[in-house]
Order: structure tokens, then sequence, then C-alpha cells
């Protein structure tokens, strides 16, 4: 992982709309400017690390304070390096981060996203939910299962 830049949120914006397009159009929310335009709108260089895999561009993720611990956001790998224990690494190593800080983590996903399984094995668990997201919070240590 590198720091982010400001130049990148052009590929970063991108790379969500990919990922994220299958789950928002089966809850019928794909619009192609949106999906975009909401990560522009959000992009915290300071705050988002960008994923290299064999030194070229695979994802994203964002580890944003929050007043009560961290909000993980905006976390996508490209779909040619998904399933290969990637995105484990990336959360663990993040996680390190925040148990050694004894910081909470949050975040939310789209209901029915193959992602929700990663978060429930590294210890993260249902806060609330609504027709579209699934909040999801991690106590500092929650542990990893079965990674």
């Amino acid at each position: 992982m590198r720091p982010a830049e400001p130049a990148d949120v052009e590929a970063i914006a991108e790379l969500r709309a990919r990922v994220m397009r299958p789950d928002l159009e089966r809850l019928g929310r794909f619009d192609e400017h949106r999906v975009r335009q909401r990560l522009r709108d959000s992009f915290s260089p300071r705050h988002t690390s960008v994923i290299l895999a064999g030194g070229a561009f695979a994802g994203c993720v964002t580890l944003r304070p929050a007043e009560d611990g961290q909000w993980l956001e905006h976390f996508h790998l490209a779909p040619d390096v998904q399933g290969r224990g990637l995105g484990s690494a990336v959360l663990r190593t993040l996680l390190d981060r925040t148990d050694a800080d004894g910081l909470l983590v949050r975040l939310n996903v789209l209901q029915g996203s193959a992602a929700r399984q990663l978060y429930e094995r590294h210890g993260f668990a249902v806060e609330a939910q609504d027709p579209i997201d699934v909040y999801m919070v991690r106590l500092p240590g929650a542990g990893t299962l079965g990674t």
C-alpha cells in the first residue's frame, strides 16, 4: 500500500463504479454519474491508501477518524485480484493498527454484498441495517475467524 494522492481520485472513482455496479444494479440504485461523484465528494487522500499488486494499482481503502473510533470506507479491489487473499491481508493490516490504538471500526456494506462475509470473518458484527445498507461495527481485538 502507498498513501493516496489527489491525482488518484479518478482511478479510484472508476474502480468504485466498476466493482459496485452489480450490487447497486441488483438494489435498483446504480447511477453512472452518482457512483463516481459520491467518491469524488468524499475523497480524502490523507486517510486513503492505494493498494498495489505487483506494483500496479489494484484498489483502495480509506480509514477515516470518527468521533468514537474509525470508519472504514471505499474499500475496493479490482476484480482480477479478488479472491486471492489480498483483501484479507489489507484488512488485517488496518485492524492491527486500530486494535493497537484501542479503536472500534465501523463500516457499511450494501445488502447482499459478498464483502459482508469478509468483514464478518474479521470480527465485524451487524449494528443496524436498512433496505440498502448493512452497518457493521468491530470492537478492538474482536479477532479474525478462519483467515
